[in-house]
């Protein structure tokens, strides 16, 4: 746990390290720069080489992504359950008797079906009527 601790205030560091040096960073131009104003011919202005801050950038983006994977493997919860640390309940006592056995006979026969009874429908008086 303590390692989730460390990479997580790792991570954080990080992160605003990475927001600090991206905002210190020279803007391209205006508007009129970023849609093929500017004086060069290529698409995304004229290829200055790399600065200190382009650099520490790169490196600060490679240790967030990384930093990422690396907080999503350690701070994963394995298979366990909210109840692991509980114990469990205890088990029902033995008794000592014995096995009870139990005959099969050797060849199973079906059982004797006979038809069904008919019988006649009982007759029912018809209901009383009230006086009226």
């Amino acid at each position: 746990m303590v390692l989730y601790y460390l990479f997580s205030t790792f991570y954080v560091v990080t992160c605003l390290i990475l927001l600090l040096v991206i905002l210190l960073q020279q803007g391209k131009g205006d508007m009129a720069a970023a849609f093929g104003g500017g004086s060069s011919q290529s698409a995304f202005g004229a290829r200055a080489g790399a600065t200190v801050l382009s650099k520490a950038t790169a490196i600060r983006a490679v240790l967030f992504m990384v930093g990422a994977m690396i907080l999503s493997v350690v701070g994963q919860r394995g298979p366990g359950s909210v109840l692991s640390g509980t114990p469990g309940p205890k088990p029902a006592p033995v008794t000592a008797t014995p096995p009870a056995t139990t005959t099969t006979p050797a060849a199973a026969t079906p059982p004797a079906t006979t038809p069904p009874a008919t019988t006649p429908p009982a007759t029912n008086p018809p209901p009383a009527q009230p006086p009226r």
